[in-house]
């Protein structure tokens, strides 16, 4: 499956992803798979292959997300025996849980306790301060590159998680990351597409660091495969986003609580597609480097606008923004219409 052409962001190559799997024929329970780590025909059986792993051989505890696409690594797991240590779904109300099958449990039981019902009836929190050693992560993707960059469905769940088990010492540098997808979830394309790959790799190499990709793993060359990759996942950004405002329908474009600051400049982001959610945009802000002091969302009128303290950061993110499509629609960006005749004094309203 070919990407956009040109420079794309994260979020374009998981529209184009999401898209194709619904588009194929490809997707399965739960539907849509916009929004999610998607399920796809045959992911039962890639999650197979995992066996065929030493990595998995060797691993005596095993992290897997509870997403349904992972619902047979999960399987895997416990019919090798192993540890398995499930993430609570966003975090809700604690960090992992450790999956303890009843004694003497038989096959159609462990594919319970496999799916996220059993994940609730067969298991026991482990918190911060548990002992938990995992050996291997095996985490969902919505894109991932041959090389192992992966794409989430970019709420930052999956980094978070990463972060803790770094915390609690339940991972080192040398722990191997699988992620289980479709072909068509899978680019030689990513790394050159998206630009602040690129960007961080280069810094990283001037760090001293070793930025070598791994290769492709030979068990993993069939249709349905699994991508590996001994990189660290990065923790997501975590500056805090003030809550977003929304100016009544037919008022000035202007942020009440930031209006009158004369160090505020204000970038107006237009055609945002109705879908479009306020966490897709501030990841894409995030990705981009161009995270504003205050974003106002106003997705009902398919805009929003984003407040800089510092002017050249407004115009940075103007730099940046020009050009990006979200959802498929090219977005529409400019200084607020405040900003634009502060000169003379007025202040007027995108209409």
């Amino acid at each position: 499956m070919a990407l956009p052409s040109g420079a794309c962001s994260k979020w374009d190559i998981r529209e184009k992803v999401w898209e194709h799997l619904e588009a194929s024929g490809l997707a399965e329970f739960p539907r849509p798979v916009r929004g999610r780590i998607p399920n796809f025909k045959g992911s039962f059986q890639a999650c197979c292959s995992l066996r065929e792993l030493d990595v998995f051989s060797r691993a005596q505890e095993v992290k897997v997300d509870p997403d349904k696409p992972l619902e047979g690594a999960r399987l895997a797991a416990l019919q090798a025996r192993k540890t398995l240590l499930v993430p609570t779904p966003r975090l809700r109300t604690g960090l992992f849980n450790r999956i303890v099958p009843p004694p003497g449990a038989t096959k159609e039981m462990l594919r319970r306790c496999a799916t996220s019902q059993g994940v609730k009836d067969y298991s026991v929190p482990v918190g911060l301060d548990g002992k938990a050693q995992v050996d291997l992560v095996v985490v969902g993707s919505v894109a991932v590159s041959e090389k192992g960059w992966r794409i989430g469905k970019g709420e930052g769940y999956a980094d978070m998680e990463y972060a803790m088990m770094v915390s609690m010492g339940a991972v080192q540098e040398d722990t191997p990351v699988v992620t289980i997808v479709h072909d068509c979830q899978v680019s030689s394309e990513m790394l050159g597409k998206i630009p602040i790959l690129k960007t961080l790799r280069s810094r990283e190499k001037q760090a001293g660091k070793d930025v070598t990709l791994q290769d492709e793993h030979p068990a993993l060359a069939n249709t349905n495969r699994a991508t590996i990759s001994n990189k660290k996942v990065m923790a997501a950004n975590t500056q805090p986003w003030a809550a977003p405002g929304s100016a009544p329908v037919g008022s000035d474009a202007v942020n009440p609580k930031l209006e009158g600051s004369a160090t505020v400049t204000t970038v107006y982001v237009g055609n945002l597609p109705g879908s479009l959610r306020v966490s897709e945009l501030k990841s894409a802000l995030r990705e981009l480097q161009v995270i504003p002091a205050h974003l106002s969302w106003q997705g009902a009128q398919h805009r929003a606008f984003l407040d800089y303290r510092d002017p050249g950061a407004a115009h940075r993110a103007l730099a940046s923004l020009q050009g990006l499509s979200l959802g498929g629609n090219a977005l529409r960006v400019e200084l607020a219409k405040n900003q634009r005749s502060k000169a003379q004094g007025e202040i007027n309203s995108h209409k």
